[in-house]
C-alpha cells in the first residue's frame, strides 16, 4: 500500500459509499467527505483540504461527473472514475484517468488508489 491519502468520495449510492469509506479506511486513508451531486462535490473542490478523489461517473438525475474532474484536473488533484460499466466514452481531458469498475473487491480498490 502506498501512503495514507486524504479523499473525497462523489458517489450517490449511500451504501457504495459507505462500503467505499470502510475499504479506504481498512486501506489506511481517511474520507474526509462524501457528497453525493455536483454542485457539492465543486464547492469541496474549491475548499480543498484533500489529495485524492472518487467520483463516480453517472449522479442522480442524469448528472455527471465531468464538471468535477475539471475542477479537479484545473486544481491539480488526481481522481479515479467508478463506473459501473457505462458505454459512455469520457471526454478527452479525462481518458487516461483510472477506472474503478463497479462491482469492485477491496484488492480492486486498493490497485487503484495505490497506482496513482
Amino acid at each position: 500500500m502506498g501512503a495514507a491519502r486524504r479523499i473525497l468520495l462523489v458517489e450517490d449510492e449511500p451504501l457504495i459509499a459507505m462500503m467505499l469509506e470502510d475499504l479506504l479506511a481498512t486501506l489506511g486513508h481517511e474520507v474526509v467527505g462524501s457528497v453525493d451531486n455536483v454542485g457539492d462535490a465543486l464547492v469541496r473542490v474549491a475548499e480543498g483540504g484533500f489529495d485524492y478523489a472518487v467520483l463516480d461517473v453517472h449522479l442522480r438525475d442524469g448528472e455527471s461527473c465531468w464538471p468535477v474532474a475539471d475542477a479537479l484536473s484545473g486544481a491539480g488533484i488526481p481522481f479515479v472514475l467508478a463506473s459501473g460499466g457505462s458505454a459512455d466514452v469520457p471526454p478527452e481531458a479525462h481518458r487516461n484517468a483510472p477506472v474503478l469498475s463497479k462491482p469492485f473487491t477491496g484488492g480492486d480498490v486498493e490497485r487503484v488508489v495505490g497506482a496513482v
